[in-house]
């Protein structure tokens, strides 16, 4: 799903959308991204105009968030939690939804966390904070 093409990275969510709506066979990658549209029906309308959506902008300044954005951050930290990259997150991640009973809700403030050390990371010229985006998760558990 790394890619520099902003299109190429939004096709990736109108094609497993689209399969998972037709009942298609879909690779595991694509499972998950449609899990999470899934999760997500604020977005479906978005989703089902391809060409207005590939072009559309998202602009922080006009108080929009990017929910391309929003739902790789879903995927990444799913992905994080599948192979317990950074060690331990997939503990962290399990007792959250414990705590709180809804995994989307605590994806959404782990999501808080990986946002903060990613933008950390990027603002420093550096690279991400494993440590500190897991005393940030481990701050949720307290």
């Amino acid at each position: 799903m790394i890619s520099g093409d902003r299109n190429q990275l939004r096709q990736v969510f109108f094609d497993a959308w689209r399969k998972h709506r037709a009942g298609e066979a879909m690779e595991p990658l694509e499972s998950m991204v449609s899990g999470v549209v899934a999760e997500h029906p604020e977005y479906h309308p978005m989703l089902s105009d391809r060409e207005k959506a590939l072009q559309q902008d998202f602009l922080p300044e006009g108080g929009e968030s990017n929910p391309y954005l929003h739902m790789a951050m879903h995927i990444s930290l799913l992905e994080q939690v599948s192979t317990d990259r950074p060690p331990g997150i997939a503990g962290h991640y399990r007792r959250l939804c414990g705590r709180l009973g809804d995994e989307h809700e605590a994806e959404h403030q782990l999501m808080e966390c990986l946002g903060r050390m990613l933008w950390e990371a990027q603002s420093a010229g550096r690279m991400p904070d494993e440590r500190a985006y897991l005393e940030c998760v481990k701050r949720l558990l307290d």
